[in-house]
């Protein structure tokens, strides 16, 4: 068995096309984040990818609905997306496929 660290890995990105990375692929990726109360991620869209976050903790708002612990919400190609926390928030990320550098203004 192999333990690694969370904090070792690009900003909570452990499997996709980073370095370090558990999984080195382009088929997925998969973060878990954190962030504070009170940021806010600018209206942005992937072209190519389907990006899927769970709220683990706390609660955030995207798109201007309120998502809580165990809400999940599916984010498509061409979406714009506007991301703001409301409490110290913990989300795990998927995107699929995986696509570095997929992320554009809206």
């Amino acid at each position: 068995m192999e333990v690694h660290k969370l904090s070792d890995m690009f900003k909570g990105w452990f499997v996709g096309d980073f370095n370090p990375t558990l999984v080195k692929t382009q088929d997925v990726e998969v973060a878990v984040k954190t962030y504070p109360a009170g940021m806010v991620e600018e209206a942005h869209v992937h072209k190519i990818a389907t990006e899927i976050t769970v709220i683990v903790s706390g609660s955030a708002r995207m798109n201007g609905r309120t998502l809580n612990a165990g809400d999940i919400a599916i984010v498509k190609p061409g979406e714009s997306c506007v991301f703001e926390t409301l409490t110290d928030v913990t989300t795990t990320v998927v995107k699929i496929p995986g696509a570095t550098n997929d992320k554009y203004p809206a």
